[in-house]
């Protein structure tokens, strides 16, 4: 008896749903979030795919990162590294600070690849624009190919041509999936 009041009190009282823990289990998405996950970030790098062999004199690139980007738009997009502010200003800055470090650091035994990587983080810390895969898009800025390497400035362009065209794809395809869900600011 005893055991049943303080289980059906301890389950309203001490933890109501919203409330309790899940040590750090995920809930399981609806297959609804699952089809508009893959279908959302089948469309964005498809996109972009496309784009690069369609218009070859844009010099789109896609790069690894947007596929982690991918990631975190279609398929956590209530997450705040996934909302605008932090994947556009995280692949601005992040795309700058690797370009700077290519450009102006000596290529001493890794020094340009951690310090494109580290400051983008503390940049992006700094700014409340992080989002992780920018890490990698300021570490393809350093160890990309000699063609990139060629871009210049126009690299830091592409980045944000790139992950724009994501950006709106992930409004679209997320507030067709859920109307009014994405993003949930743009602060």
């Amino acid at each position: 008896m005893m055991k049943r009041i303080f289980k059906n009190w301890s389950q309203t009282t001490l933890f109501s749903a919203s409330q309790k823990p899940t040590h750090g289990k995920q809930p399981t998405p609806s297959l609804l979030r699952i089809i508009s996950g893959g279908v959302g970030a089948f469309i964005g790098i498809g996109t972009l795919a496309f784009l690069v062999e369609a218009v070859p004199e844009l010099e789109l690139l896609v790069i690894g990162s947007f596929g982690a980007s991918a990631v975190l738009l279609y398929g956590a997009p209530k997450a705040p590294f996934s909302q605008p502010r932090n994947l556009l200003g995280g692949h601005l800055l992040s795309a700058i600070v690797g370009l700077l470090c290519f450009k102006y650091l000596p290529d001493l035994n890794g020094l340009q690849e951690a310090s494109a990587v580290s400051l983008a983080i503390m940049l992006m810390l700094l700014t409340k624009t992080m989002h992780p895969p920018g890490g990698a898009t300021a570490l393809i800025a350093v160890i990309g190919s000699d063609y990139l390497h060629t871009l210049g400035w126009g690299y830091v362009f592409l980045v944000m041509m790139g992950a724009g065209v994501m950006l709106m794809i992930a409004m679209v395809v997320n507030n067709l999936a859920n109307p009014g869900s994405y993003p949930q600011r743009w602060d």
